[in-house]
């Protein structure tokens, strides 16, 4: 059950990027400049998901460190760890029809009969957690968030296109402007 609930995760695919709610969080200290090099973490590698959707959320992951100067290494300075979580959500809308009737001024009134109408809707909220350590450190100094929506009815390339977008969105605000 946990692996079907991933992989409607990687299915990150959200039901559209506009949707996407993005936050960062960052070490004050941790020296960004110094940053070139990285490696993925095994557990990264080995992420718990459809195979083919993990290629693509590693391949968009590499392009998004590539545009930011970074190189793979065997001696990285820093190490990427990848997570995804999926919350079962719910939602409830209750409609109202009919109800009490009266006649003017409040005299003659009456009632007639009302119904209250509840709809819920089952949802899976997905976050995908892409953390920078720092190897010498082995402390993280840099976690970007994308919390949407899912799709696991998303066709292939709508995949890719979501994951893409995604790690594009987390990684907009990397490297952190420190003040």
């Amino acid at each position: 059950m946990k692996k079907v609930i991933l992989s409607a995760l990687i299915a990150i695919l959200v039901v559209s990027c506009s949707t996407l709610k993005v936050t960062y969080d960052f070490d004050k200290t941790a020296q960004f400049a110094t940053y070139k090099t990285y490696a993925f973490t095994p557990e990264a590698l080995a992420l718990n998901i459809e195979e083919l959707n993990r290629k693509r959320l590693i391949a968009a992951t590499e392009n998004e460190l590539s545009l930011k100067g970074f190189t793979k290494s065997e001696t990285p300075d820093v190490f990427i760890d990848l997570k995804l979580t999926g919350e079962n959500k719910q939602t409830a809308t209750a409609t109202s029809t009919g109800g009490y009737y009266g006649g003017r001024y409040g005299w003659g009134g009456g009632y007639g009969g009302g119904t209250t109408t509840v709809n819920y809707d089952s949802y899976v909220e997905g976050t995908l957690f892409i953390e920078m350590v720092d190897a010498a450190k082995s402390q993280i100094v840099w976690q970007g968030r994308g919390v949407a929506t899912l799709n696991p009815d998303a066709s292939a390339q709508k995949r890719e296109s979501n994951i893409n977008n995604a790690v594009k969105m987390i990684f907009a605000k990397y490297p952190p402007q420190i003040k």
